[in-house]
């Protein structure tokens, strides 16, 4: 799976004042998109920090909001795979709606922690298993 496409319909509370949404909202909308990906793989986050006690935190991110994307929208966002780490994954996330007109583009970097001491751990053999051919 090199590219993952999660749909999201904004809502009036993705809103701002002015009809548009909420910057901080997209960053929201590309971490559930990055939530499903792991999901459509197989994983569920609860269940590795329960059964595995680690968990995957957001480490930096660049963002640019190009376009405002506005209420009642369906938008795309598009998730891939930049490169993979013993510790973290990178990722190019855009947010469009249709199939051309881009909202914003980000990349995020993301690190598997242990829970307990939010110290990095190595990504588990088979969670990278099944990104092998991703990037």
């Amino acid at each position: 799976m090199n590219k993952f496409v999660w749909p999201v319909r904004v809502y009036y509370e993705d809103t701002d004042s002015g009809g548009v949404v909420y910057y901080a909202n997209y960053l929201k909308f590309m971490e559930r998109a990055r939530t499903e990906w792991l999901r459509s793989l197989g994983f569920e986050q609860d269940v590795l920090l329960n059964e595995q006690g680690l968990l995957f935190v957001v480490r930096s991110l660049q963002i640019d909001y190009l376009r405002p994307g506005r209420f009642n929208d369906w938008l795309k966002v598009h998730s891939h795979l930049l490169e993979r780490g013993r510790a973290s994954l990178a990722f190019a996330q855009t947010v469009r709606r249709g199939e051309q007109t881009l909202l914003c583009q980000a990349e995020v970097k993301v690190v598997c922690l242990n829970a307990q001491t939010f110290r990095p751990c190595p990504i588990p053999k088979l969670i990278l298993a099944e990104i092998t051919g991703d990037c």
